[in-house]
C-alpha cells in the first residue's frame, strides 16, 4: 500500500462531502461539508495544501444500470476543474452507485433521523467511497477508480 493521504469527494448541486485517509491509508475520516458555489474548489485546494495529498477520488454518481446521466456528467465537470487547479495531484473518477444509500443507513442505525442526517450524510458518503478505494488497493494493489480521459 502506498503512503500518502488520498481525499474522497461526493460531489453535489448544493453540498459536497469530503473525506480524507490517515498517510498509511487504514483510516477514513470526515473532513467538512462544503458549499457548492464559487469557492468550493478554492476551499478544497486550501485543504489538500495544508495537508498533503497523495491522490482525490471524485464520486461518479452513475445510474445502476451503468450509464453516465446528468448528475455524473456534473461530477465530471467538477473533477476536471480540480484537476486543473491541483496539477500535481491525481484526481480519479470511483463509481459511487448507493453510497449515499449506505450512508444514510450507517447514519439511521446510529440513531438520526432524516433531518439531523441532512449535515453529514454527505461527509458519510465521502467516507464510504474513500473506504472502497482503500480497501480495492490493499486487495489488488493497484490504484483505483478511472483516470478522467477513462470515463465514459
Amino acid at each position: 500500500m502506498r503512503k500518502g493521504i488520498r481525499y474522497a469527494i461526493d460531489y453535489g448541486d448544493v453540498r459536497v462531502g469530503v473525506a480524507k485517509s490517515d498517510i498509511d491509508g487504514i483510516l477514513a475520516v470526515p473532513v467538512a461539508t462544503l458549499k457548492n458555489d464559487q469557492e468550493l474548489i478554492k476551499n478544497i485546494l486550501k485543504e489538500v495544501n495544508e495537508t498533503g495529498c497523495l491522490e482525490i477520488y471524485v464520486g461518479l454518481p452513475k445510474h445502476l444500470s451503468g450509464a453516465i446521466g446528468q448528475s455524473a456528467t456534473k461530477a465530471l465537470n467538477f473533477a476536471n476543474q480540480l484537476a486543473k487547479a491541483l496539477s500535481s495531484v491525481s484526481v480519479r473518477m470511483m463509481d459511487e452507485r448507493l453510497t449515499t444509500t449506505s450512508a444514510s443507513a450507517r447514519l439511521s442505525e446510529s440513531g438520526l433521523n432524516t433531518r439531523e442526517q441532512k449535515s453529514m450524510i454527505d461527509q458519510v458518503a465521502a467516507i464510504e467511497l474513500l473506504e472502497q478505494a482503500l480497501e480495492f488497493e490493499k486487495r489488488n494493489n493497484q490504484v483505483p477508480g478511472k483516470d478522467l480521459n477513462e470515463v465514459k
